[in-house]
């Protein structure tokens, strides 16, 4: 991983040398010197030509090992193939850091892939860093360090967010968009192929990087799971740090279906979500929702909670803005007598001084004077909204003026709404350049507070630990999965083999015995005097209850025993040559709410356990939320409550509330077992009967597949 000072060098060089210069206009290699000569000022740039005598009026050097003084940053715009020679060029010459702009690497053939490794050894051989290949390029927007050195046809302005991308075009997107909306950035990157700096170098950079205030992030991929978690976490957690993703890949195209309901409900991007929500990072589904949420977090602060009032001109609008709030998780707040009668002597009979407070079509800027200073300082307010639609008699401008002095001493995050184009444009303006975020329309506005909202309640996040449990038996838990697997490169378990592995850490298993004939089967029954399930063993069968490998509620010697006969006509009848091992006599478990604890290990980000409601239906209902193990207990109840399902756990319609505690236990239970073991491949418990609280919960099925790791 780059260093700090290593990084300083592509965001603070004293000098740069671009290869690859051209004296053709609109080339890669004549904007990127234009860009540079238009906005550097830390010191000389150096253009590299094979031939010209100089590019853009500055004296120009066959190679980097020419120029006369030191060289800290180089930006590489030539052919592919000489990149590497290149490269050793400026690490005999000294440079720190390389951006390469070039293209035809692993984005291109296998041949490119192959270069780009050599690339990246070359480069950390000389002890350098670099960004790219295959990328726009990067910008230092500080007022007092500006330098773009890209191939946009835009530098950005200065401001508090950082922009990270692995796209380069959409880079040029992003701002032009940025300064249609008059928002600034302290960094701007574009890695690429993230051969050598990838997200997580950057992440670190800025997370003591006092000129980012939030950091917003275009990602295809994440390089290393636990890295990012590690340094994300820190900078929302420590350093207060918003940070926004836009993930592409949401699509169930990149889902791999395996045998058991974990991997076949567990898609690639459900990986991503529990990364990405387990490292403090709020994900966003489009650029406009990134922008919406950063405009929020870079100028206004968080939230203490929800409560919400709207201050509107026109009763429609306001009536939008209430539905979204429901929408969105806010509530409107309760605006006390005391405020509204500060009011009453000073807006019209006709306004509404109800949330939301309507201060009728003909307002101008005193009127919205009066209810933004009045109402939006009452103790019961949280945040505030203020809408404007363009009537004949509305002066925006003053109003645009007026409201960030009007919240100047507020504590509270205030956006507004002023709601139309042309007619509201400097009025916008007049907003923007006192750092109030304005939004287009009500619902966009009450979108990114509800965002900001969620946000203030995830920093309040506190337990963060990995639980430690004393009372698990890690090294006979290793012995049994070893001498299961054997010489074999995987293998499936039955239920009675995973038993012997749960019994290993702690989780709750009914009394069970394991018979080979249907007379083994009456003894044991007769003898235990209770009703028991009776369950096929084989690894052949996937899925007992649908084989008819699955009987309940059998009493007595002779329930068991034609019991037994049937299962194996059952499994003859519907899985023809499925070896069967034994039958699994358990106890029924007392009533209970049946869910589905799972686990499926991802190659990349290791174990990624799933929680949601089970039985035969969970592949129908697909109610299950997804996180990374090793999770801390608030992600455990975080996991459980975020089921669609939740009230049935919770006591619906006059049923006893579930024992959620020893569910919340089981889950980082198994989340300990498997990551201490990392030849569970998948696991599944369907069902996990929970049972009122204070009386816990059963294993009553369950199945294991080990891989050998390699």
């Amino acid at each position: 991983m780059a260093d700090y000072a290593q990084l300083n060098a592509l965001f603070y060089p004293k000098s740069i040398a671009v290869i690859g210069a051209s004296t053709k206009p609109r080339t890669c290699g004549n904007d990127i010197m234009k860009n540079l000569l238009d906005t550097f000022k830390g010191g000389p740039v150096y253009p590299v030509h094979p031939t010209a005598a100089e590019i853009l009026g500055v004296k120009a050097y066959p190679t980097v090992n020419d120029i006369p003084g030191d060289v800290d940053l180089a930006i590489l715009v030539v052919p592919a193939k000489i990149v590497l020679t290149t490269a050793q060029q400026c690490g005999e010459k000294g440079v720190k850091a390389l951006v390469c702009i070039s293209a035809g690497f692993k984005e291109a053939s296998h041949e490119g892939a192959e270069l780009e490794i050599q690339l990246r050894n070359k480069v950390r051989e000389l002890g350098m860093v670099l960004v790219g290949p295959n990328c726009l390029g990067i910008m230092n927007a500080e007022d007092d360090a500006k330098m773009n050195a890209t191939f946009a046809a835009k530098t950005a302005k200065s401001g508090t967010l950082a922009f990270v991308s692995q796209s380069g075009a959409l880079c040029t997107s992003v701002l032009d968009f940025a300064e249609q909306r008059d928002m600034g950035f302290s960094k701007f990157v574009s890695f690429g192929n993230k051969s050598d700096i990838n997200e997580v170098d950057l992440l670190t950079y800025l997370a003591d990087d006092d000129k980012t205030k939030v950091i917003a992030m275009y990602l295809e991929d994440i390089t290393d799971g636990a890295k990012f978690q590690q340094i994300a976490s820190k900078i929302f957690f420590e350093k207060n740090k918003p940070i926004l993703v836009l993930k592409s890949g949401r699509s169930a195209a990149g889902a791999k279906a395996v045998s058991s309901h974990t991997g076949s409900l567990a898609g690639n991007d459900a990986v991503y979500q529990a990364l990405l929500m387990q490292s403090g990072v709020q994900r966003v589904d489009s650029i406009v929702e990134l922008f919406d949420y950063a405009d929020l977090y870079c100028n206004q602060p968080l939230p203490k909670g929800n409560r919400l009032a709207i201050i509107t001109n026109a009763g429609g609008p306001g009536i939008m803005a209430t539905d979204a709030a429901e929408r969105f998780g806010l509530t409107l707040a309760n605006i006390s007598e005391a405020t509204k009668d500060k009011c009453r002597d000073q807006l019209p009979a006709a306004a509404s001084l109800r949330n939301p407070v309507d201060v009728i079509g003909d307002a101008k800027s005193d009127r919205y004077a009066v209810a933004t200073k009045t109402i939006l300082s009452d103790p019961e307010v949280d945040m505030g909204l203020v809408i404007l639609t363009p009537q004949s008699m509305t002066d925006i401008d003053n109003v645009g003026t007026m409201i960030p002095e009007a919240i100047q001493e507020m504590n509270i995050p205030v956006i507004t709404s002023f709601m139309g184009a042309a007619m509201v444009e400097q009025g916008v303006k007049n907003l923007r350049a006192k750092n109030v975020p304005n939004y287009s329309f009500p619902e966009d506005a009450i979108r990114a507070l509800g965002a900001a909202y969620r946000l203030s309640e995830q920093k309040k996040q506190t337990d963060r630990e990995i639980p430690v449990f004393e009372n698990v038996d890690k090294e006979r838990c290793a012995k049994l999965i070893a001498d299961a697997l054997g010489d074999k490169d995987s293998q499936y378990l039955t239920q009675a083999e995973c038993r012997e592995l749960f019994a290993c850490y702690g989780l709750p298993l009914l009394k069970s015995a394991n018979v080979t004939s249907a007379e083994e089967a009456a003894e044991v029954v007769g003898k235990w005097g209770t009703t028991v399930v009776m369950k096929v063993m084989s690894a052949d069968v996937k899925h007992k209850f649908d084989a008819g490998g699955v009987l309940l509620n059998i009493n007595g010697a002779d329930g068991a025993k034609a019991g037994y006969e049937q299962i194996y006509a059952n499994i003859a009848k519907n899985v023809p040559g499925a070896k069967i091992d034994s039958i699994l006599i358990e106890e029924m478990a007392p009533k209970g709410v049946e869910v589905i604890i799972g686990c499926n290990r991802d190659e990349k980000f290791g174990p990624l356990m799933m929680f949601g409601l089970g039985g035969t239906m969970v592949e129908v209902l697909k109610d299950v939320q997804f996180r990374l193990a090793p999770m801390s207990r608030y992600w455990a109840e975080n996991m459980i409550r975020s089921i669609r399902s939740f009230a049935v756990l919770d006591g619906f319609r006059g049923t006893p509330k579930s024992d959620l505690k020893a569910v919340e236990d089981i889950i980082l239970r198994l989340s300990a077992m498997a990551v201490n073991h990392p030849e569970i491949a998948e696991l599944d418990i369907n069902p996990l009967i929970v049972h009122p609280v204070g009386q816990g919960a059963s294993v009553a099925d369950s199945r294991i597949q080990l891989k050998k790791v390699k």
